[in-house]
């Protein structure tokens, strides 16, 4: 008699609960719809309302009800201690916080305004250590009690942070960026290490070059964007000859996210399609 295989896909992530920074665009979207499509429910934060409402109705088409919205800043605490109290008011806990908003305002460093080099460090580092904080009183605290009251934590949460392989090898106008990029290896090994009792892995991703806004042909007098010539020898450096889609780092995002990496914390890792990094 003939064996059937059945679909022995198993939803990673059911009944855990999500907060995505810059969730709207690039990245932290494909990160959204991926975790709804693996059982999540995810709190999609972004500064704007346009990509937000369309993240949101991208992972409404693939489960509705699993996601919602919060627009604020995570350079604000006031707005990420709302963020995480959203999450939980919607959801009813929180077991995932996934710092990935970002922003690059490029200058080499002698004609660098402090004003280019306060956004960068705000939102790429500030942002994170602020969502960590915030998030506290929802994955430390609650995992602190199930230790103290029955001697074990249920389960692992998780939480992931970015920084880039722009930040592993330095980058020329990149200053600000590199530098708030290497503080978020910093926060990941002193946290992972500062709630690791409790069961909480924290980890880093750091994308190479990926098709994201951030990475599109720079056109003159914008912020956002990478000057042709520049991109086509980061491109070259990539073994697999084409740059990252938002999904390739979202998968691995996943992996940090899910029962996968339970014994994996403090760790991060290189997602750049084998880019060499002098």
């Amino acid at each position: 008699m003939a064996v059937t295989i059945q679909d022995t896909h198993v939803q990673q992530l059911s009944d855990r609960v999500a907060v995505i920074t810059g969730a709207g665009r690039g990245i932290g979207r494909a990160c959204a719809e991926l975790l709804v499509g693996e059982g999540a429910s995810v709190l999609i934060n972004d500064v704007d309302d346009a990509p937000a409402e369309e993240a949101l109705a991208a992972c409404e088409a693939i489960r509705p009800g699993a996601a919602a919205i919060f627009v604020g800043s995570v350079t604000k605490r006031q707005d990420t201690d709302a963020m995480m109290r959203a999450a939980v008011a919607r959801f009813g806990k929180l077991d995932i916080l996934v710092n990935n908003a970002g922003i690059s305002r490029d200058k080499v460093v002698h004609q660098m305004s402090d004003e280019a080099w306060d956004l960068v460090i705000d939102v790429n580092l500030k942002g994170t250590f602020n969502c960590i904080r915030s998030a506290a009183p929802y994955l430390r605290d609650p995992a602190k009690a199930e230790l103290e009251r029955d001697g074990r934590v249920r389960y692992h949460r998780k939480i992931v942070n970015f920084f880039s392989t722009a930040a592993i090898r330095g980058n020329p106008g990149q200053v600000n960026y590199a530098a708030a990029k290497m503080g978020n290896v910093g926060i990941t090994r002193t946290i992972a290490q500062e709630w690791g009792r409790f069961c909480i892995n924290v980890n880093a991703v750091a994308p190479g070059f990926t098709n994201t806004r951030m990475t599109q042909p720079k056109e003159a007098g914008a912020d956002l964007g990478v000057p042709a010539d520049q991109a086509e020898a980061m491109i070259k450096r990539i073994p697999f000859g084409r740059p990252a889609e938002p999904i390739d780092v979202a998968r691995v995002v996943l992996f940090f996210c899910g029962p996968l990496s339970d014994f994996v914390t403090g760790q991060e890792l290189n997602v750049s399609g084998g880019m060499q990094i002098p």
